[in-house]
């Protein structure tokens, strides 16, 4: 997010999909009414013996300079600080299809002897960069399970779509629970993000994020919830997110997930803490995600790069999904969490949560 950028405002998700084998070419699909506001809601929740695991990748990186002050794309993709505003940013292309024009691939680490109980696909960008990408196209994606065929991915029911300040920004989801479950563990690709390359003020960004709970009768038992909604953050505001019901004893273990929007690294003043019971409130961080800029345009699980991406750029200039350890916050145990998220100096976007606790047996 460039200097000059003015915080678009609430968007809303997609759910539900419609999968195909092919892309139909006959008629269109319905375009989905869209709504400029959906709050953080439950989506999925679970008691069981397994946990969640999650895939991600952005689907655009920087290709050349634009502004004097700006680092070496090439460096950029290593690591180096950077926003998308100071760079042309082009598609990543992993696959060899002609029919693609921006596919990305990254593991799902589902355990062996896993089943999954619930699997959602989620994905957005900023459609006016350099080019302006048609909004009704934001409902579809390409989907291919390790080693299969790109499927059509559909929401068919909400999107958020709000323009503003020089953007024109989405994001949407789908529950994918049949595909993920028979397929598994491996290599998934997206393709066909819509999202828009080129230069702009505020800059090209957009990605994607699997999450997918599962069972195992090995594994501890864990309360498992995901949440999802779409806020803008401007620079000191937040947005609290409460997680009731939990039964973790003290000395748990926790994860939780986040996936964000145009965060950039450098731009601080963004945070994560949580508040176990309304008790002392704890940082969420790591070596990769400091306090005061926790959403710096990385993929990383606690603090590590632990999955295979294809192309797998450390610094993804604008999409953030991020795996916290949570195990600080529940030392004492906690029968609730709260969540509270806010913007960084420039402001940013917030999807999606995801969080795991170790449960009473």
């Amino acid at each position: 997010m460039g200097s000059s950028r003015i915080i678009l405002g609430t968007l809303g998700l997609l759910s539900c999909l419609t999968l195909s084998v092919s892309v139909p070419t006959a008629a269109a699909a319905p375009t989905p009414r869209e709504l400029p506001r959906v709050p953080f809601t439950q989506r999925y929740q679970a008691v069981q013996h397994g946990g969640l695991v999650r895939a991600s990748n952005s689907g655009i990186s920087c290709r050349k300079e634009q502004s004097p002050k700006a680092e070496l794309c090439a460096e950029v993709k290593r690591g180096a600080a950077g926003v998308n505003s100071d760079f042309e940013m082009f598609y990543s292309e992993v696959d060899k299809d002609p029919d693609t024009y921006n596919s990305t691939r990254a593991e799902l680490k589902v355990p062996k002897g896993a089943k999954v109980s619930y699997a959602r696909l989620y994905w957005g960008g900023n459609l006016r960069v350099g080019e302006q990408k048609p909004p009704e196209d934001s409902g579809r994606v390409l989907v291919a399970e390790p080693g299969g065929a790109y499927k059509e991915v559909l929401a068919d029911t909400v999107i958020g779509h709000r323009t503003g300040g020089g953007s024109d920004a989405y994001q949407a989801s789908a529950d994918v629970t049949p595909l993920v479950r028979r397929s598994g563990a491996g290599m998934w690709t997206v393709a066909q993000l819509n999202i828009a390359m080129g230069h702009s003020e505020v800059g090209a960004w957009g990605g994607w994020t699997l999450v997918a709970a599962y069972e195992h009768p090995q594994e501890p038992v864990r309360r498992i919830s995901l949440w999802d909604g779409f806020k803008d953050l401007a620079a000191g505001g937040g947005e609290t997110v409460g997680i009731d019901g939990l039964d973790a004893p003290a000395g748990s273990a926790g994860r939780a997930g986040v996936v964000a929007y145009d965060g950039d690294r450098g731009s601080l003043g963004d945070s994560l803490t949580v508040t176990a019971d309304r008790g002392r409130h704890v940082s969420l961080g790591n070596e990769e995600n400091p306090f005061n800029d926790v959403m710096n345009s990385t993929i990383t699980e606690s603090g590590n790069h632990s999955f295979v991406r294809q192309p797998e750029h450390m610094n993804s200039l604008g999409y953030d999904a991020d795996v916290f350890d949570l195990s600080p916050a529940l030392s004492g145990g906690a029968r609730s969490l709260s969540f509270r998220f806010t913007g960084e100096s420039q402001g940013h976007f917030l999807g999606v949560l995801f969080v795991q606790t170790d449960a009473r047996r």
